[in-house]
């Protein structure tokens, strides 16, 4: 079986981690299927939202260190690990469909990663996370890039220097995910919302998507000098005229995706 399954439900993607015997462990083979399949679905326009789950008992527990510990493996390997695990997780950000990681049992290192990495996160009320790397003597220093960036420095810093769980209900408090449910609302909740996303026009959400982060970093004057020109340009778009000429004579969009 492949590391990473892929299926399409209507208009919706489903990206399954398939290590469950491993904890859906990032492996350099997971990691590069996943790279793989993340860009054929960039370029597939029947593709609006894009769901990452995992199968088995838990959602992610980060890198796998049966490819990282022992003599046999040297400085070269661990960037070629580091990198191949940054070049995913940044194409996340650069994909042109939003992405929600569904999030059961833990997410920890690398998979917390993972969560934070992604647009959107819908948790059951038992999923737990953690970046636990400083227990081990491997601090979550890649982990934290996303993380410090979703939740802030004070948290960040609390779960990567104390290493300890943190609950869904505090993951949603810290705003690293967006909503809690039962476990058995997990899937159709999540799954709702890709849908109420992929309603949308597909222009639309990967422009507005790109517009936010190449902005989030921004200092206030350079972030409305981007936007501003950003919203120039998506104004004269197909999908923008046609939605506002919806609006104006009450009835549905018919989007064309450009």
């Amino acid at each position: 079986m492949d590391p990473v399954l892929f299926e399409k439900k209507e208009s919706v993607g489903h990206l399954t981690l398939n290590r469950p015997k491993s904890r859906n462990a990032l492996s350099l083979e997971l990691m590069d299927d996943m790279q793989k399949k993340l860009d054929k679905v960039a370029e597939d326009p029947d593709v609006r939202a894009v769901i990452i789950k995992g199968n088995g008992p838990v959602f992610c527990a980060g890198h796998d260190i049966k490819e990282m510990a022992g003599e046999d493996y040297d400085i070269h390997h661990f960037r070629k690990v580091f990198s191949a695990c940054s070049d995913m997780m940044l194409t996340l950000h650069q994909l042109p469909q939003p992405v929600i990681a569904q999030v059961h049992g833990i997410a920890t290192a690398g998979g917390c990663q993972l969560v934070a990495a992604c647009d959107l996160a819908v948790a059951e009320t038992g999923a737990r996370f953690a970046t636990p790397g400083v227990k081990i003597g491997l601090f979550c220093s890649t982990p934290m890039v996303p993380l410090s960036r979703v939740i802030g420095r004070r948290r960040a810093l609390e779960m990567l220097l104390t290493g300890r769980f943190v609950s869904a209900k505090e993951a949603e408090q810290f705003g690293l995910v967006n909503k809690v449910v039962e476990p058995d609302e997990l899937a159709p909740e999540t799954e709702n919302l890709a849908k109420e996303l992929a309603r949308h026009s597909r222009f639309t959400l990967a422009f507005g998507k790109k517009a936010f982060y190449s902005q989030i970093d921004l200092d206030e004057a350079s972030g409305y000098n981007h936007t501003k020109e950003m919203m120039a340009i998506n104004c004269v778009a197909e999908d923008a005229q046609e939605g506002m000429k919806a609006f104006i004579e009450k009835r549905g969009p018919e989007w064309k995706d450009c």
